[in-house]
């Protein structure tokens, strides 16, 4: 089959964003483990776990296409200095990869490329999961003016 060269600029871009967010968790999961804030390191483990398995999925789609994946363009590590700060800081990586998806997802669509069209509506999907939970997790920070760490061990019973 020969891929659609703009789905593959797609896949490509978000093969790069999926494995940056990977590295963003990691980072933030390591700071936490350093800070001895094993439970919030648990955390951000389990995101990047969630992150690395949208990342399988577009390399084996990429695969399926005989393209080699190749991530080569990946963000620079934000993991901020707290607990808001990386919160938000993840926000903003989770907004990027809504709007990401919902471009790739209408192209797909467009094309008529049901596998891709799926494979963008079940990372979009996820996307939208974590941006509602983090948009949740800091509103209810904001407005319980407690301590970010407790309040995160609080809502996510890490």
């Amino acid at each position: 089959m020969l891929a659609n060269p703009r789905l593959a600029g797609y896949l490509t871009q978000a093969l790069d964003h999926e494995l940056s967010v990977v590295q963003q968790y990691l980072t933030q999961s390591c700071l936490c483990r350093l800070w001895r804030e094993d439970g919030l390191a648990d955390y951000f483990r389990r995101e990047a776990d969630e992150e690395q398995g949208h990342a399988g999925k577009l390399i084996c789609h990429l695969l399926t296409l005989g393209l080699a994946p190749n991530a080569t363009r990946l963000r620079a590590v934000r993991p901020g200095r707290d607990l808001r700060e990386m919160l938000l800081l993840d926000r903003e990586l989770e907004l990027d990869a809504v709007l990401l998806y919902q471009d790739a997802l209408a192209y797909a669509r467009r094309c008529r490329d049901d596998a891709a069209a799926a494979l963008f509506a079940e990372l979009l999907a996820d996307e939208q999961g974590h941006l509602a939970e983090l948009d949740r997790m800091l509103m209810e920070m904001a407005e319980k003016g407690c301590d970010p760490v407790r309040f995160l061990e609080e809502i996510c019973h890490v």
